[in-house]
């Protein structure tokens, strides 16, 4: 995603600590009677202590009563009987090891401040079509997005919703994957539609290398490139998503969706600063935290703005009145994966939005404007969270997610009229 670093330099200790941590928490165990160095690591499942005073039948899928399964070096068991290093000291050694590789890994993933929180980077492509040096001219740009990414969802969304079809804006879907990446996580596919139609390359960081050879910044999607200059033109999705609703790229002009409207521009400003702040950026503020202050921070925004939402969208039907705007545009990636993978993953526990019927109601509501379903596989989504964010999750366990048939999403929730005279602003009544 976005807050992937370009390049990944690792300090000289940080692999011995991975190593020492790593060996050292995958010994530790969290039952009562293991952590007393009271049961051997060999013993019968069956008989382990699980709570003071008490024992009772365990049935273990791994090991069960199976004598010949191995309980690593029982270096736990040897410090329970005054072994060469007492628990105390081993236990603390070894979340010492395995939190100081951690914060190694995580400063790499996700640049943090001298607080823990986590801080995102800017970018450096910032062009804009309609300019003189990339003129509105339908056919001539290419536009890089991936699944996983919400920033890059609010940008398809943009797509989808003002009617810009793949003959006027082609784009290609990369796959998140970085072990067939040379830097970042972006590649391309072998199949058909996931290879790359510009420039025939590998992986995203080649398609920035071939606009700006020598270049070595993060290779960020989404990405829009000029096909005739062979120039990068933007990587920003805030700039994309304002772009491609004020350029005339479309196929039908019969009714021109405007999502920033003059008369609404301040108050959409407003939402989008702190939609932005506590929602888009703070599930990833709660995730790649740090400290636990920087976590506690980040949780009181989350949880401050889901309520501020449930406020809002119980009194208009979306976020800036009664027809879509950006700032709903902007908003949507992020509730759309909150409950699938925001609220565990991230620890964004305190809310939900199966729990909140407003929110909820607005979600299904965005999700019946034709195409909108189609720019996530959530499925897909949560895949690429559990699997590629190894500091988050090493043992790569992938959770199980609700699909959108199972949140609900595609039915009508009633809210309001699905014509799109009664969702959208017309820019023949706006300009």
């Amino acid at each position: 995603h976005m807050h992937r670093t370009g390049n990944m330099v690792v300090r000289p200790m940080a692999p011995w600590l991975l190593l020492a941590g790593s060996l050292m928490a995958a010994l530790l165990v969290s039952t009562e009677g293991f952590a007393k160095g009271k049961v051997s690591l060999r013993a019968p499942l069956a008989t382990v202590p699980v709570s003071r005073g008490s024992s009772r039948s365990v049935a273990c899928a791994v090991a069960g009563k199976d004598s010949s399964s191995r309980g690593g070096l029982r270096l736990l068991e040897w410090a329970g009987k005054g072994g060469f290093l007492p628990q105390p000291l081993l236990v603390k050694t070894a979340k010492t090891g395995w939190r100081e590789a951690w914060k190694v890994l995580m400063s790499e993933l996700a640049p943090q401040s001298k607080d823990g929180d986590y801080v995102r980077p800017s970018y450096g492509f910032r062009g804009k079509i309609g300019s003189a040096q990339h003129p509105a001219t339908p056919g001539r740009y290419h536009l890089y997005t991936g699944n996983a990414c919400p920033w890059c969802q609010r940008v398809l969304l943009v797509k989808a919703i003002r009617g810009i079809s793949d003959k006027s804006l082609a784009h290609t879907v990369l796959i998140d994957d970085p072990t067939k990446a040379s830097r970042g996580g972006w590649a391309f596919g072998d199949s058909p539609d996931r290879k790359d139609p510009v420039f025939g390359v590998r992986d995203l960081r080649e398609v920035y290398e071939a606009c700006n050879p020598g270049y070595s910044g993060r290779c960020t999607a989404p990405l829009m490139v000029d096909k005739e200059t062979k120039t990068v033109v933007c990587n920003e999705s805030e700039d994309l998503v304002r772009m491609l609703n004020e350029v005339e790229l479309r196929d039908s002009l019969e009714f021109d969706v405007d999502l920033y409207p003059p008369a609404l521009r301040s108050e959409i400003d407003e939402a989008n600063e702190w939609i932005y702040r506590q929602l888009n950026n703070g599930v990833y503020r709660c995730g790649f935290a740090t400290t636990q202050e920087g976590y506690d921070r980040a949780i009181s925004d989350v949880t401050e703005a889901m309520d501020r939402l449930e406020r809002i969208l119980g009194e208009s039907r979306f976020v800036v009145g009664d027809k879509v705007t950006e700032a709903d545009v902007r908003l949507l990636p992020t509730i759309a994966r909150f409950d699938a993978v925001y609220h565990s993953f991230f620890k964004c526990t305190t809310r939900r939005v199966e729990s909140l019927p407003n929110v909820k109601g607005w979600l299904r509501d965005m999700y019946t404007i034709p195409g909108v379903k189609d720019t996530l596989d959530i499925g897909a989504a949560a895949n690429s969270y559990y699997s590629n964010l190894f500091p988050l999750n090493p043992g790569g366990i992938v959770a199980r997610v609700p699909s959108a048939e199972d949140m609900g999403l595609l039915s009508d929730p009633k809210r309001g009229s699905l014509e799109t005279s009664a969702m959208f602003h017309d820019r023949a009544t706006t300009r």
